[in-house]
């Protein structure tokens, strides 16, 4: 009769598989703020103006994972939390314009090395509370040692006044878990409208001034030819300029 695995054995064998199921959700993580970073800089660079105001990510931890496990009554294994729970890894992505919101989106469903899973548009379809954000689930390849793994991630974007409300409306409701009063409910819808009221009207100020802008914009030969990449300056040498403008030709 063979001898049952030593109780030492079997915590390092599951804390290994633990650590490494974490480590790539992880990475997950680190790989879309990596994606990010290079779409804000591009836009930076290229347009003078970036969509991207800022970004926060958060792991679940394996308590908050088990405790989601326990109260949806799944099976308690790495497959099974891999299949049913898809917030293990999570970014938010905070931008100044609701227009911004779907050019992130679509820049980052083009990506060929990104699956969307889901895509679930909470601004042309409001919850009932009246919150308003893009999320989308997306599947990231992650490359270990020993070959690919793949890992869900949840990104949701919103405008800064989307993001005030919600902040607002989850410290206020913080572990209340009983029905909210009507007339509160009301009222919590009626910021919501308020909050995307300021956002409209944002937005077309922000588009009429660049209309304006673009007129208008008459820059020197001297700014023409200096380019500012990773806040390091380049001035294009006159040579240059024209041999591109003869290949063109």
């Amino acid at each position: 009769m063979m001898n049952a695995p030593h109780p030492i054995d079997q915590f390092k064998k599951f804390k290994y598989e633990i650590t490494r199921f974490m480590m790539i959700y992880k990475f997950a993580l680190d790989q879309m703020e990596t994606k990010i970073e290079v779409l804000k800089e591009e836009f930076q660079s290229l347009h003078d103006y970036s969509p991207i105001e800022h970004t926060k990510s958060r792991l679940k931890s394996p308590e908050s994972i088990m405790n989601k496990m326990f109260r949806k009554n799944h099976e308690l294994t790495f497959e099974s939390i891999k299949k049913n729970i898809k917030d293990i890894a999570g970014v938010r992505i905070t931008c100044s314009f609701i227009s911004d919101i779907y050019r992130i989106k679509d820049m980052l469903c083009n990506q060929s090395d990104l699956r969307v899973l889901e895509v679930k548009d909470y601004i042309q379809n409001p919850k009932p509370n009246g919150y308003q954000s893009l999320h989308l689930l997306v599947d990231v390849p992650v490359y270990m040692s020993n070959g690919e793994e793949r890992a869900c991630v949840e990104i949701q974007i919103r405008t800064i006044a989307m993001d005030f409300w919600a902040s607002l409306e989850h410290k206020i409701f913080y572990k209340y878990n009983k029905d909210v009063p009507e007339h509160l409910t009301r009222e919590l819808k009626s910021a919501a409208d308020s909050a995307n009221a300021l956002d409209q009207q944002m937005e077309r100020l922000h588009r009429e001034i660049q209309e304006i802008k673009d007129a208008e914009n008459e820059r020197t030969e001297e700014e023409l030819r200096r380019i500012i990449i990773n806040n390091q300056q380049f001035t294009l040498p006159s040579n240059l300029l024209k041999l591109l403008g003869n290949g063109e030709q």
